[in-house]
């Protein structure tokens, strides 16, 4: 495949947490070159999860995705037909982009190139063999889902995943991990707090759905301040629980990490 899905990151002011929440609960391995007062990474043998600290004015949560390709000059001219795409360079400390870009809904990713010189850690360190616990699925809530595939579909060369669902969805792949554009609405938030566009959740494929869920107590257990955060109780987080399921089909267990980030976890087939 010309990309590859290469990372995912999170903004949060609990940083170094969540990456050992990730580490014991999904078995993600971190990289031999962190650096204690910068983001923290961890991998699953082929996407990373890049958390990074909090700064003054920046949101937490889920913040953008990564994708990596053969030839960023060949993403460049094909950007170029887009009139509201752009890209801009990153600085040269940012381990696993060379690039960020948006697309034409202002959704926004990383590029990156496989012999660009700044990356390391974590992003040359996953070799391609996932670990038993992966991640499987990336959503991103946006206006224009069928413009936004159209996008990806051209400028990413991402290929269309078949579905049996008629969610309004649509479904890409690299070949390994699936990007769901999810159609946002303003009317789906009804009874619950409104979620801008952006990204929504990020879903993790376990080898047993309840030994998933056994260690997670086991974890929480030995260490409460791992503990996640309740999905669906209450009217308000009841109907947000809905919507999930309406719009992560392939999720059968519904989580938030104990910053909130919402994950959807999925017994592999």
């Amino acid at each position: 495949m010309f990309s590859k899905i290469n990372h995912v990151a999170i903004v949060s002011q609990n940083y170094a947490l969540l990456a050992r929440f990730y580490e014991a609960v999904f078995k993600m391995k971190p990289s031999s070159k962190e650096r204690a007062e910068r983001a923290q990474t961890v991998g699953d043998g082929y996407v990373g999860l890049n958390i990074n600290p909090r700064k003054a004015g920046r949101p937490a949560g889920l913040d953008h995705f990564g994708v990596e390709v053969e030839d960023v000059n060949a993403v460049f001219e094909r950007m170029k037909k887009y009139q509201d795409a752009s890209w801009v360079q990153r600085p040269g400390t940012r381990p696993f982009a060379g690039i960020t870009a948006n697309d034409p809904d202002g959704n926004v990713f990383d590029l990156s190139q496989r012999d660009m010189a700044n990356r390391s850690a974590i992003y040359t360190e996953n070799a391609g063999e996932r670990r038993p616990r992966f991640i499987s699925h990336i959503a991103m809530r946006t206006m224009h889902p069928e413009k936004m595939a159209d996008f990806y579909r051209d400028v990413l060369q991402l290929v269309d995943v078949n579905k049996e669902t008629d969610d309004g969805n649509m479904y890409l792949t690299d070949g390994k991990v699936t990007l769901v554009l999810v159609p946002w609405k303003i009317n789906n938030y009804l009874g619950q707090s409104i979620l801008p566009t952006g990204m929504d959740h990020i879903v993790f494929t376990v080898e047993d759905l309840q030994a998933f869920k056994d260690d997670l107590d086991n974890v929480i257990g030995v260490n409460p301040i791992m503990n996640t955060v309740p999905v669906g109780l209450g009217k308000e987080q009841g109907a947000r629980l809905q919507l999930l399921k309406r719009q992560c089909p392939a999720g059968e267990h519904f989580i938030a990490d104990p910053d909130f980030t919402m994950l959807g976890v999925r017994a592999a087939n």
